[in-house]
């Protein structure tokens, strides 16, 4: 008996360590964000603007957005809070989605533009081949878990 509470208790352990590490190490890992003269510059040919609304029904305390996207021809620009998380990517949709189901619903319709590897904002090239006028919504996917995180409509039609 001893020894079963013994096995037990290593493995809550263990799992308890391995959770704590996949969420703090991305923390640990992330380059710090781009200052204040690297937001600037980035969004001087700013098309299109978004805020993340406030409550959004794929959203909770462990995947969330709280912020603005500047978005241009070259850039996606986040200005804001991301809660951490590992392979965060950034996809540009023509609809609008609040949770996972709609993501995956709508998923082959979108772009990826490229990964998150700040949590406190963002500076991503816009690859040549992406148009941003073509969609309306820019949307923080987690690839891992797939897990919705957060998604702000930026061009109304």
């Amino acid at each position: 008996m001893k020894k079963i509470k013994l096995f037990v208790s290593a493995t809550i352990i263990f799992l308890l360590g391995f959770v704590s590490g996949v969420y703090t190490l991305p923390i640990l890992m992330a380059p710090s964000s781009p200052s204040m003269l690297e937001f600037a510059t980035a969004t001087i040919d700013t098309k299109y603007q978004a805020t993340i609304p406030d409550s959004l029904s794929g959203s909770d305390f462990l995947h969330f957005g709280e912020g603005t996207f500047s978005l241009s021809d070259k850039n996606v620009v986040f200005q804001g809070k991301l809660a951490p998380g590992p392979d965060y990517q950034v996809y540009l949709s023509p609809t609008f989605v609040e949770d996972e189901p709609q993501f995956l619903q709508h998923k082959q319709n979108m772009i990826r533009v490229g990964g998150v590897k700040s949590f406190n904002g963002f500076i991503l090239e816009v690859p040549n081949s992406v148009d941003v006028s073509k969609y309306s919504n820019v949307v923080i996917w987690c690839e891992a878990f797939q897990e919705f995180i957060t998604a702000a409509n930026y061009k109304t039609g």
